[in-house]
């Protein structure tokens, strides 16, 4: 039996996060610059979209670039500016071959005009693709998420919009990033690292987590489908006993 024959497509995780971790260290080990890292990265968010995609997976979210990124060096940062728009312009053909929404979350006004245009553009043509929708993390910090709707729900409770007494798990979902999408599944993380880095602390609440020493770079097929093999043996309780939920 092979891997892909392990996974029982009845119990995918709705919505699979991945924190793409080690392009830097990947090319650091091939004795590269850092940029070749990332572009090499770029080969295996495309290989993890389309697995996902044929899966049957609905939701997966990728932590593409970081509110703290911007504290890179700027070589780097411009460097991963320009992969991103490359990236979106030949990407659109796979998108919409494979029937794929683009979505993006994140203070995604800091992001360059091109950047931007390229963003909007994708967007907009696979809008109404259905088989599976593709978030990109951009600019995105967890905190400043929640910091901006607080501020929209107090301006709600300001103009009487809304009530304190109203305010619910519900209402803060509405004033998310990802007030369009479900909560968190599964969270991918590669590299080795064993943090959250500041990604979807709300929405992650009763995720699984799985962590992998492979470098972003070499996460391939198989690495996917054993995260999600490693997913569907644990029981998810949500707070709940082993007998409640049997």
């Amino acid at each position: 039996m092979s891997i892909r024959e392990k996974i029982d497509t009845t119990k995918l995780p709705e919505h699979l996060a991945i924190i793409m971790d080690g392009n830097g260290r990947w090319a650091k080990q091939k004795g590269l610059l850092r940029t070749l890292g990332h572009e090499s990265g770029t080969k295996s968010v495309k290989k993890t979209v389309e697995s996902c995609a044929k899966l049957g997976i609905k939701n997966l979210t990728l932590y593409a670039f970081s509110t703290e990124n911007w504290n890179r060096p700027k070589l780097e940062v411009d460097t991963l500016m320009k992969l991103l728009i490359s990236s979106l312009k030949k990407e659109l053909k796979t998108l919409t071959e494979n029937n794929i929404r683009l979505n993006a979350i994140g203070n995604l006004t800091n992001l360059p005009s091109k950047v931007q245009k390229e963003l909007n553009e994708v967007i907009q043509k696979t809008s109404e693709n259905t088989r599976m929708t593709l978030t990109l993390a951009l600019s995105y910090g967890a905190r400043e998420e929640l910091i901006q709707a607080v501020k929209k729900i107090s301006d709600k409770v300001k103009n009487n919009i809304i009530s304190t007494n109203t305010i619910d798990e519900s209402i803060i979902n509405e004033h998310l990033y990802t007030h369009n999408l479900p909560d968190v599944d599964l969270v991918i993380r590669t590299s080795g690292e064993h943090r959250i880095s500041n990604f979807l602390l709300w929405q992650i609440a009763y995720a699984e987590f799985y962590f992998t020493d492979i470098l972003w770079p070499d996460f391939g097929e198989e690495d996917l489908y054993n995260a999600i093999i490693s997913y569907q043996s644990r029981e998810r309780r949500f707070g709940k006993t082993s007998e409640q939920i049997s």
